[in-house]
């Protein structure tokens, strides 16, 4: 476990320099594009670093309020409050900071940069539909991405599918009003080959940006559910809580109203599945999550 956890971070470490090597050259390519010369080298400096360090100072706050995630009240839910003070005392974890999503399907996610600055969310549902064992299962599951600093490079994620989706869009949109080939220094384009390579790669990213940032959602998100799942079991020392709460969770076809493809890496279920059943397995190229048949039948084992 402890050897699973130090891999965490290394790859979240070589994630967030990908991000930030990624994002240098996005933005040289539009740097050159807009003939910037030498000034764009340091714009895209400055933009990749400050992209990097908003991400992770930032991405936690953006991913609860896409959620539209509010502050748990400690009165109103004392059970909520009472499992996680528990589990943080058992596993010497700080207590991370409790959210409410105002919504009838059961789920739960947790987000932040480390566990001192941490949060986990739960939607209502998920407090309605799941008895004390059950939701002490989920709550040791999301408690164990915050141990095991899953939440830093899932959270940044969030912003990381957000970039590629806004540079998708810019492109598209310079490319439909003439900027790829177009404009009156068409003819000097035509003769720059630079030129032409950074417009062949603008038109490439339109297309690609989508899918880089469903593959990255999906091998970020798949390989740590099932370390979640086996560390969250060892911290309540009884594995039909979680057991219990993924067989409720597969058996509930409902959808997370306030969810996203940005964020649907971060919860314990694909919030926005509404298919049952087995995927095909192109669709398991794309998801975010484990089959809920596969990991349960991977604690039964346990």
């Amino acid at each position: 476990m402890e050897q699973q956890i130090a891999a965490n971070k290394r790859r979240t470490l070589l994630i967030i320099l990908m991000f930030v090597l990624f994002t240098f050259g996005i933005a040289f390519i539009i740097t050159a594009l807009l003939k910037m010369g030498p000034i764009g080298l340091v714009f895209a400096g400055i933009f990749a670093s400050g992209s990097a360090f908003f991400s992770y100072r930032t991405s936690d706050k953006i991913a609860l309020s896409m959620s539209r995630a509010k502050p748990a009240d400690p009165k109103e839910y004392a059970r909520y409050h009472n499992l996680v003070e528990g589990l943080c005392i058992a596993s010497g974890l700080p207590k991370p900071r409790l959210y409410i999503v105002e919504d009838h399907a059961p789920n739960a996610f947790a987000t932040g940069r480390n566990p001192q600055h941490s949060a986990i969310a739960v939607t209502t549902g998920l407090l309605e539909k799941m008895n004390r064992v059950e939701l002490e299962g989920v709550l040791a599951h999301e408690l164990s991405h915050i141990k095991n600093y899953d939440i830093l490079v899932m959270t940044i994620a969030v912003t990381m599918v957000g970039f590629l989706a806004l540079v998708s869009d810019l492109f598209a949109r310079w490319a439909f009003w003439g900027g790829i080939g177009g404009g009156h220094d068409r003819d000097d384009d035509n003769n720059n080959p630079l030129g032409a390579i950074l417009a062949i790669l603008g038109i490439v990213l339109i297309i690609l940006a989508p899918i880089i940032a469903r593959l990255m959602q999906a091998a970020i998100s798949r390989s740590r559910e099932h370390l979640a799942d086996a560390s969250g079991v060892a911290m309540t020392r009884y594995p039909p809580g979680l057991i219990g709460a993924l067989e409720k969770l597969k058996e509930d076809s409902s959808v997370v109203h306030t969810s996203s493809k940005a964020t649907a890496h971060l919860w314990i279920e694909a919030p926005l599945d509404t298919t049952p059943g087995k995927k095909r397995s192109f669709d398991q190229l794309f998801s975010t999550h484990p089959p809920l048949e596969e990991r349960i039948a991977a604690l039964r084992e346990l």
